[in-house]
């Protein structure tokens, strides 16, 4: 019996050394973790329970029967997060660039099937060459069979990807259909096709850093949601992120206890908005006032910042917010924003997050860029997203709330619960002055009549009161009281109920 025990103590030393210790070392001199060390860093102390360790690939070509190591270049298995459970697979740079094998798949496959079956979420830590070239098409299919996973897991449990090494080829498929993927400056990267594809197709000379690195991803593109200055501070910010999110789409997200008063004024909302309409202010001042604690977990920071996007708390309980940023292009609707905007509300709608939007928005972003772009589709996928929304929605106008872009932001026609307005909100179809001159264009060259009749504009639908009399608000709100009138408000819609008819699936406008 001790024989056998300390065979398989040796072969679980042999699995935890991966590729070696040389190539630990050369994974540590780059700045990077071990498969291992980062599920450490991840989960809860002594919580993991691996799974597979002793698992190795069936391949026999090119000399591969004579190469082997026990997991096969991927470490999976269960554990919690401050005592939640999840599922996470890491894949091992050592072992063979931690690319994707047969059995290597099948070991990520068996984890997302046991996450699904309990209801627990799936975290992969991406660092993989790709595809393992010796196997071929085998190889292929283990990444098709990956991606099919993702389908079905999304929206039953969270999915979230944290590339912490190269992601090329077919394997940036599998994080672009999780809910989320955050990245680490200066040492991941996603890309199609590496740089020395692109040169000879394209002759564009482009390094993998300017192609797909995390800098790229956060602010051109959007792909990534989020970066970090290293491993040890990416794993600590999503055990942070974690705690805002529920394990499976029939739970409701964990409540948190909280030192901030439910009833809290904020006197110094009621001066935030500036006098001059055209003048902007920073909408993060408004949320940081309004959540708990001024914690607001944002995403997609750096991308399409005319929207702001995010996680935080009210009383405890998750809310998703969503909030026009009129520091930037006065906080009109564009492409980017629409399509940032729009995954976020339907991430919430899958997992049972309360939606609060705050709205400061002059219209859609005019011009032939925006046009030819397909603004018009792409502004759909935001209206479309709010509209088939069936959880609670809290919508405050601060400011403007004009054209087109009024109706989009969670208004009362896209069936929004509760439509609170600062008395500094207009609503109308648009400014003053573009109205006027439409209006009264016969007047436009008296300077005087022009004048008074923009007065007359504003007087009239500068304010929320003519939006109010119609039932389009339901009440207008005192800057300082918005916190306590939202927590009311989603104390209320606690056990909201509401179906949309029965479908196989919607078609929205992608």
């Amino acid at each position: 019996m001790k024989e056998i025990l300390e065979r398989l103590e040796l072969k679980r030393h042999d699995a935890r050394m991966g590729g070696g210790q040389a190539r630990i070392d050369a994974q540590h001199a780059r700045g990077k973790l071990t498969a291992r060390e980062r599920i450490d860093l991840l989960l809860d102390e002594e919580s993991f329970e691996e799974y597979d360790m002793f698992v190795e690939h069936r391949c026999t070509d090119f000399g591969m029967a004579e190469t082997k190591y026990p997991g096969d270049g991927v470490v999976t298995g269960s554990g919690t997060i401050n005592g939640r459970l999840v599922y996470v697979y890491s894949q091992d740079f050592t072992v063979f660039g931690g690319s994707l094998s047969a059995t290597h798949a099948q070991k990520i496959i068996k984890v997302m099937d046991m996450a699904m079956k309990v209801g627990a979420p799936v975290i992969g830590l991406n660092d993989s060459g790709g595809a393992r070239i010796q196997e071929g098409v085998a190889a292929l299919g283990g990444y098709a069979d990956v991606f099919q996973k993702n389908v079905l897991a999304s929206g039953v449990v969270p999915q979230i990807s944290m590339i912490m090494g190269p992601c090329a080829g077919g394997a940036v498929y599998s994080p672009a259909m999780t809910d989320f993927i955050f990245m680490v400056e200066d040492s991941s990267y996603m890309f199609v096709t590496g740089p020395d594809v692109v040169k000879t197709v394209t002759n564009e000379v482009v390094t993998q850093e300017e192609l797909g690195g995390a800098s790229t991803h956060t602010t051109k593109s959007g792909v990534a949601d989020k970066s970090f200055e290293n491993d040890v501070e990416a794993l600590a910010q999503l055990r942070r992120f974690f705690d805002f999110l529920p394990l499976n789409n029939r739970e409701k997200p964990p409540v948190r206890p909280t030192f901030d008063r439910p009833d809290r004024i904020e006197a110094s909302l009621d001066s935030v908005v500036p006098s001059n309409a055209n003048k902007p202010y920073d909408m993060h001042e408004v949320i940081e006032k309004v959540v708990d604690e001024g914690d607001f977990f944002e995403l997609q920071p750096r991308h399409a910042g005319n929207i702001i996007i995010g996680l935080a708390r009210m009383d405890g309980e998750t809310v998703g917010i969503v909030a026009n940023q009129p520091m930037v292009l006065a906080g009109c609707l564009d492409i980017d924003s629409s399509k940032k905007a729009a995954r976020f509300v339907r991430f919430c709608d899958c997992f049972n997050i309360p939606i609060v939007t705050l709205v400061d928005v002059p219209g859609f972003l005019p011009g032939t860029a925006q046009e030819y772009g397909g603004i018009i589709k792409h502004g759909a996928k935001l209206l479309f997203a709010y509209g088939e929304a069936t959880v609670p929605k809290i919508t405050v106008i601060t400011r403007k709330a004009y054209g087109g872009a009024y109706d989009v932001m969670a208004s009362k026609h896209l069936r929004g619960d509760l439509n609170y307005a600062w008395p500094t909100a207009e609503i109308a179809v648009m400014g003053a002055k573009g109205a006027v001159e439409i209006l009264y264009r016969k007047e436009k060259d008296d300077p005087e009549k022009i004048a008074a009749r923009t007065k007359e504009y504003e007087d009239h639908f500068a304010n929320p009161f003519v939006a109010a009399q119609r039932g389009f608000i339901d009440e207008v709100i005192m800057p300082h009281s918005t916190r306590r009138r939202i927590i009311r408000g989603l104390k209320k819609l606690a056990n909201k109920h509401l179906e949309n008819p029965w479908k196989k699936h919607d078609n929205i406008p992608l």
